[in-house]
């Protein structure tokens, strides 16, 4: 029992105190090393019992009202009758190391642990022991102090799984995920201000090459799974070695304009932009940014996520191209020719003007089908194409008729161009078999905005004129 001058302070201690007799446990280490035990480490995990029988060897003496209370035990006789309750299994690694600070000689050890009350509540302790000054020989007297920590470690754990949660969410979302770290860009703009640069958009305009010194500022922090998915990385590691094959040629484009953003002091950015898998495929992106608080000031933590629009784009393209082709002949429609023209109005000039007639098309038809017909216009497209190339305009602009606009060409150009569709034309009828394919062809070309209009009219005058000369050569004196 403590001397009775300690007696008040050792009862109304605010932490759960113990009054421990440890010289069993110093008989056993003695019995111990002189059969040879050296490593009592090794011995506690080859003979577990042995680790069993150091705790049966402590006494314990007394204990203070703060114990009782902790432990809600009505006395020292309960509670030692329940021991078991109190020290459970996954005490036992931190029992282990308190013994093994013993075996070596320490005379004071801590450590913390789980114990339990008598109902069989959970209590987390913090455990500060020490064999009590006059009694190192023996062991006889130990003051052990149990700090009762269990709120520290729930919040702890509430912060631990807080953390596991969001780094989960980050972790597995479906979109791309990066965390990026902004500094560099920063000082690199902070100096172009200092520099009396004002207007950025202007500057980056004509120095591209700023723009890829801020892209190379980058440093990536973190990234998501969805990012290796995305990008076709087999680890982290891979992405990070190579983000210049990632952000690169027209990435770089919209890259400036989050950096005009950044630059006018908007600390959330959006945009559609273009990455590049490290197979080279091109992804179109929609890219939501922003600076994560608490960074504002350095930007050392900017998130940003992507989003794969690259379907969504492929199918904008091919609407777009549906309302712009026509889809038999593959060719641009009147809509796409019309808009052509007016574009053709601001030069280059000369532009010169074809106009094409199917000749035959009613008649392939009125014989042999629709589908004749139709495999006659595949086969004018084909021709066109292969005569004009990609360069120029080629439309098709009624049912059998079609016109091509050939901007920065003259006359004696318009006419080369015509002789190669009359080549084109008659090597396609070598190759196919059915209706000849042929045309009435009118040409004239604008010097100036204002002539290009009369220049159309005057090329399909021409065209209907070849036309009823073709029917007069042909005996025949309607059209198809």
């Amino acid at each position: 029992m403590p001397a009775p001058d300690d007696t008040l302070f050792f009862e109304d201690a605010p932490v759960s105190l113990w009054l421990e007799d440890f010289s069993a446990v110093k008989a056993l280490f003695d019995g111990w090393r002189a059969a040879g035990v050296e490593d009592v480490e090794a011995y506690f995990r080859d003979t577990p019992a042995a680790l069993e029988s150091c705790a049966k060897a402590i006494r314990i003496l007394a204990v203070n009202r703060r114990t009782l209370q902790l432990f809600k035990a009505r006395d020292l006789a309960q509670l030692t009758a329940n021991l078991d309750k109190v020290f459970r299994a996954d005490m036992r690694e931190v029992h282990a190391r308190n013994m093994i600070a013993l075996w070596r000689g320490e005379t004071t050890y801590s450590g913390e642990g789980p114990n339990y009350t008598l109902d069989g509540e959970r209590i987390d302790v913090l455990v500060h022991a020490r064999i009590v000054t006059g009694h190192e020989a023996d062991w006889s007297r130990a003051i052990i102090a149990l700090e009762d920590i269990s709120a520290r470690v729930q919040a702890e754990r509430r912060v631990r799984e807080s953390e596991a949660y969001v780094r989960s969410l980050f972790e597995y979302s479906p979109t791309s995920l990066w965390i990026e770290d902004f500094s560099g860009i920063r000082s690199l703009l902070e100096a172009q201000r200092a520099a009396g640069v004002t207007d950025m958009r202007a500057f980056l305009d004509s120095r591209p090459d700023f723009v890829q010194a801020c892209a190379q500022a980058i440093k990536v922090v973190d990234i998501n799974r969805a990012t290796l998915d995305m990008h076709g990385a087999a680890d982290k590691r891979e992405v990070l070695d190579n983000l210049h094959r990632i952000f690169r040629d027209d990435m770089l484009t919209h890259f400036a304009d989050q950096l005009v953003e950044l630059w006018e002091g908007r600390p959330s950015m959006q945009c559609e932009t273009i990455n590049y898998t490290l197979s080279g495929q091109v992804l179109n992106l929609h890219l939501q940014g922003s600076i994560l608080p608490g960074h504002e000031e350095s930007w050392t933590r900017v998130l940003v996520s992507l989003t794969d629009i690259t379907a969504r784009k492929q199918a904008e393209a091919y609407l777009q191209y549906l309302g712009r082709h026509d889809q038999l002949t593959k060719l641009s429609n009147r809509a796409h020719f019309d808009e052509a023209l007016k574009q053709a109005h601001a030069g280059p000039f000369p532009v010169s003007v074809i106009i094409l007639d199917l000749n035959g098309l009613k008649a392939a038809n009125d014989s042999q089908g629709h589908a004749a017909g139709d495999d006659l216009l595949r086969r004018a497209g084909e021709a066109l194409k292969k005569a004009i190339g990609e360069d120029h305009c080629i439309a098709r602009i009624g049912g059998d008729e079609f016109g091509i606009l050939l901007c920065g060409v003259g006359e004696q150009e318009a006419q080369v161009a015509i002789t190669r569709i009359e080549r084109m034309t008659g090597l396609n009828n070598q190759f196919y078999t059915g209706p000849a394919l042929s045309f009435s062809i009118g040409t004239a070309t604008g010097a100036d905005a204002a002539s290009l209009i009369r220049a159309m009219h005057q090329a399909d005058t021409a065209m209907y004129a070849a036309k009823r000369s073709h029917y007069q050569q042909s005996g025949r004196d309607r059209r198809s």
